[in-house]
């Protein structure tokens, strides 16, 4: 049993140990998906996003779940595609290592991934669920205490690169 899913859930609904927010670098909410993990958290995510004194792309921090089933939200600030002269790729990648290092830290077993930076950021789709992948399976070979890892997909293209890239590597 592969220990990655690719599912089209709604990540706010997902009954996970953690899920991972695309964030923006004040951790205040937004578009996409931290706008709507912002509005099915409560204000109280808010709250303490605000003690967090924000945070840098490339990097995560955690928070509670409050109103969502997942019991933490690991908030992972992705880069803006801007050629990939800037250095993109690597900290798209640190946002998932990170991401994963957190959610070991907090004994989070099931976590939840959305695409970073593929919607407003504008990350090409297959660089983006490839760096992704690359960084999710180094983690897994390294680290045996996540039991299930979903990347959940907002839109058919990114799931289908998805499934193509994990078919490909059976």
């Amino acid at each position: 049993m592969s220990k990655i899913e690719v599912t089209s859930s709604d990540i706010t609904t997902l009954e996970v140990d953690a899920i991972v927010n695309a964030a923006n670098g004040a951790l205040c909410g937004g578009g996409g998906v931290d706008g709507a993990i912002h509005r099915a958290a409560g204000s109280e995510l808010l709250a303490e996003c605000k003690t967090l004194g924000g945070c840098k792309t490339g990097h995560a921090k955690i928070t509670n779940g409050y109103k969502l089933p997942a019991k933490k939200i690991i908030h992972a600030v992705g880069p803006v595609w801007f050629g990939g002269h800037k250095k993109e790729s690597e900290l798209l990648s640190s946002c998932y290592r990170e991401s994963l290092e957190l959610a070991v830290k907090n004994d989070c077993k099931t976590i939840a991934f959305p695409a970073i930076s593929c919607g407003a950021y504008k990350f090409p789709i297959e660089k983006a669920c490839a760096l992704a992948l690359a960084e999710i399976q180094h983690f897994l070979c390294e680290n045996e205490t996540i039991d299930k890892i979903y990347l959940v997909c907002f839109d058919r293209k990114i799931a289908r690169q998805y499934t193509k890239l994990l078919e490909s590597k059976c």
